[in-house]
C-alpha cells in the first residue's frame, strides 16, 4: 500500500474529511487532496503533523521507502525524487520471483539507500559551483580575504 493510500485510508477510518485533516495540520484542503492523490508527497515535517493528527506514528504511516523518497526529494528536488523511486523500483525487481526473507530484503534496500546517499555526496564535488545549493564556495572565498 502506498503512502497516499495509507493517509486516505486512516483519515477515513478516523472519520475525518480532507478539510478537517487540513485544518488540523495547518494546510489547505487542496494540499491534503494532492497528498492523497499522489500528485505530491509531504515533506518530513508535514508527514509528522499528518501522523499526529491521525493518531498514528510516522512509522505506521510511512514505509522506509516512503521516507527515503521524501528525504531525497527534500535534499535534491524532483530529480532526487525520481532517482530514489528508480532505485526502489530496480531493487524491487531484483526480488521478483526469488526466495528471500523480508529481513534480507530490508538489509538490501538499506544498503542500496546508503550507497545512493554516498554517491550523491561524492558526486556533489562534480557539480559546477553555480548550480550547487549551498554557498560553501562563497564562504571559502570570503574567509580567504
Amino acid at each position: 500500500m502506498e503512502l497516499k493510500d495509507r493517509i486516505a485510508g486512516i483519515r477515513k477510518f478516523k472519520g475525518l474529511t480532507q478539510a478537517e485533516l487540513a485544518e488540523k495540520i495547518g494546510m489547505t484542503t487542496r494540499a491534503v487532496q494532492n497528498y492523497e492523490s499522489g500528485n505530491r508527497i509531504p515533506k518530513a515535517a508535514i508527514l509528522e503533523k499528518i501522523a499526529e493528527a491521525l493518531g498514528v506514528t510516522v512509522d505506521e504511516l510511512a514505509s522506509e521507502d516512503d521516507k527515503f523518497i521524501i528525504e531525497a526529494t527534500e535534499q535534491y528536488g524532483s530529480r532526487g525524487k525520481a532517482d530514489a523511486k528508480r532505485v526502489i523500483e530496480q531493487a524491487s525487481a531484483l526480488f521478483a520471483g526469488g526466495d528471500i526473507t523480508e529481513e534480507d530484503k530490508t538489509y538490501v534496500m538499506e544498503a542500496l539507500q546508503e550507497a545512493y546517499w554516498r554517491a550523491k555526496i561524492k558526486n556533489k564535488r562534480h557539480i559546477p559551483k553555480k548550480y550547487r545549493k549551498d554557498n560553501s564556495d562563497e564562504t571559502e572565498k570570503n574567509s580567504d580575504n
